[in-house]
């Protein structure tokens, strides 16, 4: 199977998926399902990436594909033109595609209770130390959100140094416990503990997925296994 079905208990009119590597035409360090156009891979690869994704999932419209920058714009994603910079969009429109695209950063699909309002979030540390989450909850201003954390490096592999534990923990004592010493100078954090501390923040209780790890899970493309030349997975959730 090419693609991820989040472990979600979704309203009957919303959809989300998360590509896997396999399935596509991309060669080399881009085999082969990469949708990712600023990786240096073959832009008719990309483009033919694209479509088969597209095919595959059935979507009912081009993704909103998002330039992202490890930042907290949120765009709302039937409004958009081109390729706008920022980290997350949302919706209220059927037949819209929100989409982030991840090598080890925290992919966050966001549903509203009620499925009229869905949204999704490229979360790297920086993004997520920054606010995307919270930005994208403001964003959709909904009462009852529920959320799905996709593929990103697990908690055993990714090393930090005392900079990014400093980020957090100045601003949230509780991020502490979303590190482990890894020696001198080094951490192992857990970033899906760190989303799930921001979420509980903010009100949000019902957080699923998270078990992954995509340095070592090979179905799964990653920046600090691979470098960088490798590709990108793909996040979506639309409606009908």
């Amino acid at each position: 199977m090419n693609w991820i079905k989040p472990d979600w208990p979704l309203p009957a009119q919303v959809h989300a998926a998360t590509t896997v590597r396999n399935g596509g035409v991309s060669v080399g360090a881009y085999a082969s399902l990469n949708p990712a156009g600023h990786v240096n891979d073959d832009p008719q690869h990309v483009s033919a990436n694209r479509r088969i994704i597209k095919e595959m999932l059935k979507l009912p419209a081009e993704p909103v594909w998002l330039q992202q920058v490890h930042g907290i714009e949120v765009v709302q994603a039937d409004s958009v033109h081109g390729q706008p910079e920022a980290d997350a969009s949302f919706t209220d429109r059927a037949a819209t595609v929100c989409a982030v695209l991840t090598a080890d950063c925290l992919p966050v699909l966001f549903c509203g209770d009620d499925g009229a309002k869905i949204a999704a979030a490229h979360a790297g540390w920086r993004g997520l130390q920054a606010g995307v989450i919270k930005q994208t909850l403001s964003a959709m201003q909904c009462r009852e959100v529920s959320v799905w954390l996709g593929p990103a490096i697990g908690p055993q592999n990714f090393e930090v140094g005392d900079e990014v534990r400093e980020a957090f923990v100045s601003g949230h004592v509780a991020a502490a416990q979303a590190f482990s010493s890894n020696g001198p100078g080094k951490w192992l954090a857990d970033i899906y503990r760190l989303a799930r501390l921001q979420l509980a923040e903010l009100g949000v209780e019902r957080v699923y997925g998270g078990g992954y790890c995509t340095v070592a899970d090979a179905r799964f493309y990653s920046y600090r296994r691979d470098g960088a030349a490798t590709g990108r997975m793909a996040s979506l959730i639309w409606r009908d």
